[in-house]
């Protein structure tokens, strides 16, 4: 009835000369066999046809500890790189991309917004405190200087003895000129349809030193971001404490009409905190179900690999998991002043949160690790540098030298521990799956975790959960099949008689990247006993390879060539897809899956250095690496 109405549309607004009866007829004699949908595949689509790649997580010269540390990039020097223009780093070197950003959130730290630009020049009021004449000093010097003082400013603001004279808050002309100038500079390079600047902030939480950092996204242009100020998180008017920020979050939305979400990052510096599993605002008591319900409500996603580390898995966690150990950063906490213990790791990495959620849902009926994935690059020179031959660091002191993969980049001689420039990853984008490339299409498409993480590349991957036949896999339009069948990534499958649930997973590889080694799908469940359970499944792979009697694939190969360095796609596919049925499925049990794609071998960023600069790298350094894209999962919750 709905492809009637729009034809009758048709006919009645035809022009003179149009025979509007000899398209009612047409339009009979196709209606019968085409069963209602249109011959055109991409006429009156009503999903989401659009993949989207962005950076959610990045700073500017505006955040304290870039600028101090040698960032000069600003916030419009940034948005022209995004679009793909060619600028000068932080140490002149020219840059640019390979191709633009679809989207970009600029989100810098709140806490003493501003105060970096009256460090840096001497302001009176900066000169009068103790610290503030010491950091500008220091700040002045540049190079290791710079960088030292930019680690002690990050420590002392972590530990809580960061002078109140540095400790901007809104009200103060330096906070408030700057926010307003942050909002009118996404606004004035947002294009909709053609590059979205999304409005944000990163709400830098810490308790003594474990990272608790939201990056809050604001649906919403000018005319209501404007309407507040960021949440902190010092005192008077802030807070460390997640609830706190909530508060501020259902606030913004009840006073402007808008919608914000969170996005917590780095669980894996947070010491076990970030998704502990009782309150550690309220002495380790158990969450109210208050507590559960508000946290499901404002965060949806998770940052689940960035420039410092990836958090998906762990080798302590998941043993069997070949592609476990993959940029991991398990040494200490954010400022390095206490060390990570075992005990820690369960609370840090997403799959292993995401079992902690299903267990929540068991309990107490509402899970609030519900999360999906995104990426961020949380890189602080204002360059967004994703792939491995481009990569410019995360810091100024990073930008490309001969030096920047053996430095020392932070530690603590007390605890014996520090880390290098080359534990530094490439970051990889957030992809979204949206119907336009416009604030509220790009919003939507996140609160709906219709998202996905890469490592770098632009992998694209679609993954839907329902009833699908092993035919499924041979059509081209995956995704009207998908939709028309099933839930997307981040949905809720809904199972009948307790027939195990089947996927869809389809992926092609990055039009200028490397060939896909395989697809998996990664399952966590609560078993009948209560105890949390994970398996990989391979569900698609190139070559003529069969498991061995683990159950395991051989690798792919390796065509790397690291005094080039380079690689052939002569092993891989440029794309994989199948339809996979849980073998083990139980609908008495709380389940989610996500695809995880890898990449087959490839040159990692510390290769490219090795080769340009002609210098050997020390045994340690990681040269090659298997880059990968994340799915958003897909729930089962029991009925009843």
């Amino acid at each position: 009835m709905r492809y009637s109405f729009i034809l009758l549309g048709i006919v009645l607004l035809a022009p003179a000369g149009m025979s509007g009866a000899q398209d009612a007829s047409t339009a009979d004699l196709t209606s019968g066999v085409l069963k209602g949908r249109p011959y055109s595949p991409n006429a009156d689509r009503g999903f989401p046809d659009k993949a989207l790649f962005g950076d959610t997580h990045v700073h500017s010269a505006l955040s304290a500890d870039a600028g101090g540390g040698g960032t000069t990039l600003m916030p419009r020097d940034m948005y022209r790189f995004a679009q793909g223009e060619q600028v000068r780093s932080n140490t002149g070197q020219p840059v640019k991309m390979a191709r633009p950003f679809d989207f970009y959130m600029l989100t810098e730290h709140t806490d003493g917004m501003g105060v970096i630009t009256d460090i840096m020049r001497g302001a009176p009021n900066i000169m009068a405190d103790e610290q503030g004449n010491k950091f500008h000093e220091e700040f002045a010097k540049g190079g290791d200087a710079a960088k030292k003082a930019s680690i002690d400013l990050i420590a002392q603001f972590s530990q809580g003895t960061l002078s109140e004279a540095l400790l901007y808050q809104p009200g103060s002309p330096g906070y408030d000129n700057t926010w307003r100038d942050i909002v009118q500079a996404a606004e004035e390079f947002n294009e909709p349809h053609v590059f979205t600047a999304m409005i944000a902030y990163e709400w830098t939480s810490l308790v003594a030193g474990n990272n608790l950092h939201r990056n809050v996204i604001f649906r919403d242009g000018p005319e209501r971001a404007l309407q507040v100020v960021p949440f902190l998180m010092a005192p008077p008017l802030g807070s460390p404490d997640p609830r706190d920020l909530w508060k501020w979050m259902q606030n913004y939305e009840d006073d402007t009409g808008g919608d914000v979400l969170a996005i917590p990052h780095n669980p894996n510096l947070s010491n076990g905190i970030m998704f502990a599993p009782n309150d550690t605002f309220n002495d380790g008591a158990p969450f109210d179900r208050e507590y559960l319900v508000t946290r499901s409500r404002w965060e949806k996603l998770l940052e689940i690999g960035q420039t410092k580390g990836d958090s998906e898995t762990h080798p302590l966690l998941s043993p069997t998991d070949e592609f476990a150990n993959y940029e991991s950063w398990d040494w200490a906490n954010l400022d390095v002043s206490e060390a990570k213990t075992p005990e820690m790791i369960p609370f840090e990495y997403a799959r292993s949160i995401l079992k902690k959620g299903l267990q929540f849902q068991k309990d107490e009926g509402v899970n609030p690790f519900k999360l999906g994935f995104v990426g961020g690059s949380d890189i602080h020179t204002g360059l967004t540098t994703q792939d491995d031959n481009n990569y410019f660091g995360a810091f100024t002191w990073m930008e490309p030298s001969e030096t920047r993969a053996t430095t020392v980049a932070k530690g603590n001689e007390k605890l014996d521990i520090s880390y290098k420039g080359w534990q530094y990853a490439t970051p990889g984008p957030t992809a979204v799956w949206a119907t336009e490339n416009t604030r509220a299409g790009i919003f939507d498409a996140m609160e709906r975790r219709e998202v996905y993480a890469t490592t770098g590349p632009r992998i694209t991957v679609r993954f839907f959960g329902g009833n699908f036949s092993a035919d499924d896999i041979q059509e081209r339009d995956l995704a009207r099949i998908g939709y028309s069948k099933g839930v997307p990534m981040g949905g809720d499958l809904s199972v009948q008689d307790g027939e195990a649930p089947s996927f869809l997973v389809y992926a092609l590889r990055d039009p200028i990247g490397a060939n896909l080694d395989r697809v998996q799908i990664v399952k966590g469940w609560i078993d009948a006993d209560g105890s949390q359970q994970e398996k990989v499944y391979d569900v698609a792979w190139a070559g003529e390879r069969t498991a061995g009697a683990d159950g395991k694939l051989p690798p792919v190969g390796n065509t790397v060539d690291l005094s080039v360095p380079s690689w052939t796609n002569d092993i891989g596919r440029a794309e994989l897809g199948a339809v996979w049925a849980d073998p083990d499925f139980d609908a008495s049990e709380n389940a989610f899956y996500y695809a995880r794609v890898i990449e087959i071998p490839t040159p990692r960023w510390t290769a490219y250095d090795a080769v340009r600069f002609g210098i050997e790298m020390p045994d340690e350094v990681k040269m090659i690496t298997q880059e990968r894209a994340y799915t958003s999962p897909i729930w089962h919750t029991p009925e009843g």
